[in-house]
């Protein structure tokens, strides 16, 4: 089993982050029409002062010390009552099938407890496999589905609790 470590980005990282965020609009022009800007990049907007926010959490992802991706929490939320968000998730491609996005998502919702939405593009059949069999194992099957869409796209939202750990 590999070594996989979940660890806070720090300031001076978020260039790394916006980095990967390339690969991760690669992969998500499959299932939306994203486009290359003329300088050879997919142009990214993030909302104002997104890093800012103290409720945007970027984390990088390690396999063996290896970067492997990253993930942000943030409070970018469409369900009511929700306080957590996985804004972005990306992994790259050798790592994934491997438990390392099982492990994250486990490690995130044991380090922020309280209510959370997790979605994905419908389109995006590998994400929709990937959280229809996570999401039920890891809150005991204790969570709710909605449907509706984002920016015109169809949508499925997950929506748990994560508990206080105790000590």
């Amino acid at each position: 089993m590999p070594t996989i470590e979940l660890l806070a980005a720090h300031r001076d990282e978020l260039p790394i982050i916006e980095n990967l965020m390339q690969f991760y609009m690669h992969d998500f022009s499959e299932w939306l029409p994203l486009k290359i800007a003329e300088h050879g990049f997919f142009s990214i907007h993030l909302k104002d002062d997104y890093w800012r926010n103290p409720a945007t959490l970027p984390f990088l992802i390690r396999v063996d010390g290896e970067l492997a991706g990253f993930v942000i929490v943030d409070d970018d939320t469409h369900i009511a009552g929700a306080e957590h968000n996985i804004g972005y998730f990306f992994l790259a491609r050798r790592f994934r099938g491997q438990g390392v996005a099982q492990f994250v998502v486990s490690v995130l919702l044991s380090r922020l407890p309280g209510q959370w939405q997790i979605f994905h593009i419908d389109a995006n059949l590998p994400a929709q496999r990937f959280w229809a069999r996570l999401i039920p194992a890891l809150s005991a099957g204790k969570f709710t589905c909605d449907h509706r869409p984002v920016d015109g796209y169809p949508c499925t939202f997950y929506i748990l609790r994560a508990p206080a750990s105790v000590a």
